[in-house]
């Protein structure tokens, strides 16, 4: 039985609004991967598919489920919400098998809050490359995290 119960609060999905931007039209995000409103990917977007944000925060809510399910049932000590809502917007942005070989994970599962903190910094590459809205992203996510 997990740990944690929680779902992933209006301040997290703002967060993640904030951080992914509505775009109603699919484009390809810096590594190519087929995207369309707050971030959603997979097999239904394609190229010249366009939504309303209606959609778009439809797609959120059902995408955001399956990343806090992730974080729920895998991590192993009790989180406040800010603590979850942080994780759920890293595994929605990364996906959960970032977060199952992080090293942010094993110190969170320590009860190392403060170490855990500081690996959301160490996840701002895409394409071998830093982008500065994931730096902007993960020094978001850490903040929340240590509130």
């Amino acid at each position: 039985m997990p740990v944690n119960n929680l779902t992933y609060s209006a301040n997290g999905v703002a967060l993640t609004e904030k951080s992914e931007g509505f775009v109603p039209t699919a484009y390809q995000d810096p590594v190519g991967v087929w995207t369309i409103g707050y971030g959603h990917t997979g097999p239904d977007v394609t190229p010249g598919l366009t939504i309303t944000l209606a959609q778009a925060q439809q797609l959120l809510q059902q995408d955001t489920v399956s990343a806090a399910s992730c974080v729920n049932n895998c991590v192993t000590v009790v989180l406040n919400q800010n603590q979850f809502d942080a994780l759920v917007d890293f595994t929605f942005n990364l996906g959960p098998k970032a977060l199952y070989s992080s090293t942010l994970l094993k110190d969170v599962n320590l009860g190392d809050f403060d170490s855990a903190a500081q690996q959301f910094g160490r996840w701002v590459y895409a394409g071998g490359k830093v982008l500065p809205g994931l730096v902007t992203r993960r020094a978001a996510e850490a903040a929340l995290f240590q509130t």
